[in-house]
């Protein structure tokens, strides 16, 4: 009996490592691996140099390996940087678009101010003579005034066009009135009177609506465009979470450390991983797409008989008319404003600005600007790109997806699942991150939000509601908007994240079944395999003690 126990134990070491993977009785080289592993630069000193049991994985599954604990890890963090450096590489590339739809309608409008101020200041030279080159800086500061409050500038507009109108009325009766001695205090009550004494007629208060319109929608559509840039570049540098990781270990690099270094992802594993890494950002989805449509709407009141560059150009025009409409009707409005202010006193010039104007005829106005073909063309690319770029946040998961998945004949069957080859089973998840409360594939706790990309998500919303209200006109204060959030500890609340929070929401406590039972027959046919051996061993421990 003695001898009996003795060949059964020998003949179970023998038999013990013959139950590989593939039932083969001879351990696999792990030559390829190797050869892998250096080319990540990584040093091969603790590489196996053949497969070896894998009780000690924590990602991968726990078959005969070519990977020790240290490979392991530092796969796994090679595969989180990988990842993250593909997010960055997307986000450049639309960052890349925004930069350029910013710095073409950035440089055509400002191109737009440049031309308005040197038509101005040729034609005023000519028509006005004195009386503009006197006050040439006044107009100046017009232009200057216009520039700051596009580039986003602490100004109220409406106030810089009626302080703008109010001190012309000052400077064209002056002009007009050189006999008479007229001090400060005097032209203070002058330009008080502008509201009731209308003397440009109606030309201020439609010009007034007109460049309102204009320059509110233009500097709104270009910080549109540096904040949605700016959200990409953010978003793209938010930290994988360790979950994550680990699913991009056990996707990417496992089927290396089991010797399957062919094996290409299942395409709705691949795409279950990606959801659940990319949960948050998805969630952008919705005030991105938003923040999209208003801007394609703010993009087309740039064109036509009252966009940008009509408006813009013909500044002049409107400026003249008003100019020429005070000095025709300068008696009555002189009258007016000596009944308001009180009478002068002769003090001044023998002549007055109006006899000098007067001699050298009327002003030529233009006929109105036409608009031009490149802003045409620059509407139909910025609403192009920002069409294009509206999906950007849930097609991440298929973009990442799409170069490395299993394709072709029998891919489904043949493809990597996570355990092995064979079908991927689970369904896949829906987008953003209340949807991934039953992913099989990363951990995700839905209570849990990212702060960043909340912050983001806050952004957008912001940016939206000041879009609509330039949209109608409306002048909008374009503090630096890292004001608008002051984090998670706000109270601030936007309808997607307040909705979401009241939910009744069950932590994931527990690990979710991640296979079929026909997927888990195949995954547990090693274990089966080991039977046999601990039978004879049993056997053999209760043969000796029977004897005692």
């Amino acid at each position: 009996m003695d001898s009996f126990i003795i060949a059964a134990l020998a003949l179970c070491s023998l038999t013990a490592t013959a139950y590989g993977d593939k039932g083969t009785s001879k351990a696999r080289s792990c030559s390829d691996i190797r050869q892998f592993y250096n080319g990540k630069g990584f040093p091969v000193d603790g590489v196996p140099i053949a497969e070896i049991s894998g009780e000690h994985l924590r990602i991968c599954p726990q078959g005969y390996t070519c990977c020790t604990s240290d490979m392991e890890d530092n796969l796994a963090m090679l595969s989180r940087r990988e990842m993250e450096g593909l997010l960055k590489d997307a986000g450049r590339s639309l960052q890349t678009s925004l930069t350029g739809q910013y710095k073409a309608f950035n440089g055509y409008f400002l191109e737009l101010l440049n031309r308005s101020a040197s038509i101005l200041q040729e034609t005023y030279t000519t028509n006005w003579g004195s009386l503009y080159t006197q006050n040439s800086q006044f107009f100046s500061d017009l232009y200057t005034d216009l520039r700051h409050y596009y580039r986003g500038s602490n100004l109220n507009l409406e106030e810089v066009l009626n302080e703008f109108w109010a001190r012309l009325l000052e400077k064209l009766f002056y002009q007009a009135n050189k006999q008479y001695f007229i001090g400060e205090d005097y032209l203070e009550c002058v330009s008080k009177q502008i509201e009731t004494l209308r003397p440009f007629g109606d030309t201020p208060r439609e010009l007034k609506t007109k460049v309102t319109r204009t320059f509110v929608a233009a500097r709104s559509f270009v910080q549109g465009l540096v904040i949605s840039g700016e959200v990409v570049r953010k978003v793209s540098q938010v930290v994988l979470s360790q979950e994550c990781m680990r699913a991009m270990m056990r996707m990417t690099y496992c089927p290396h450390c089991r010797s399957m270094a062919s094996a290409r992802p299942c395409a709705n594993y691949c795409s279950n991983v990606m959801k659940g890494c990319l949960a948050n950002q998805a969630d952008l989805n919705t005030e991105w797409r938003h923040l999209a449509e208003t801007m394609m709407q703010v993009a087309d009141r740039f064109d036509g008989p009252s966009g940008v560059d009509v408006v813009v150009l013909s500044l002049h025009t409107h400026i003249s008319e008003a100019m020429l409409y005070m000095i025709e009707n300068i008696e009555t409005v002189n009258t007016k404003l000596f009944q308001a202010c009180g009478s002068l006193k002769e003090g001044g010039t023998s002549s007055t600005g109006v006899d000098d104007f007067m001699k050298k005829g009327k002003v030529t106005v233009e006929d109105p600007v036409r608009p031009s073909n490149k802003l045409d063309k620059l509407v139909s690319d910025v609403t192009i790109r920002l069409r294009d770029m509206q999906p950007y946040w849930i097609s991440l998961p298929s973009l990442l997806c799409s170069d490395r998945v299993a394709t072709g004949a029998g891919a489904e069957d043949k493809c990597w699942n996570g355990m092995n080859r064979a079908r991927y089973l689970p369904e896949v998840m829906g987008d953003g991150l209340a949807s991934q409360i039953n992913n099989p594939e990363v951990e995700i706790d839905i209570t849990k939000p990212d702060m960043t990309i909340r912050q983001q998500i806050m952004q957008l919303k912001i940016m939206t509601h000041r879009l609509k209200n330039a949209l109608n006109g409306n002048d909008v204060d374009f503090q630096d908007t890292s004001d608008d959030v002051s984090g998670s500890g706000s109270g601030m609340c936007t309808d997607d994240i307040c909705s979401r929070s009241q939910r009744p929401i069950v932590p994931v406590t527990e690990r979710p079944n991640l296979y079929p039972p026909e997927q888990e027959k195949v995954m547990k046919a090693s274990a089966n395999q080991n039977l046999p051996c601990i039978t004879i061993y049993l056997l053999s421990l209760l043969n000796l003690l029977l004897r005692r």
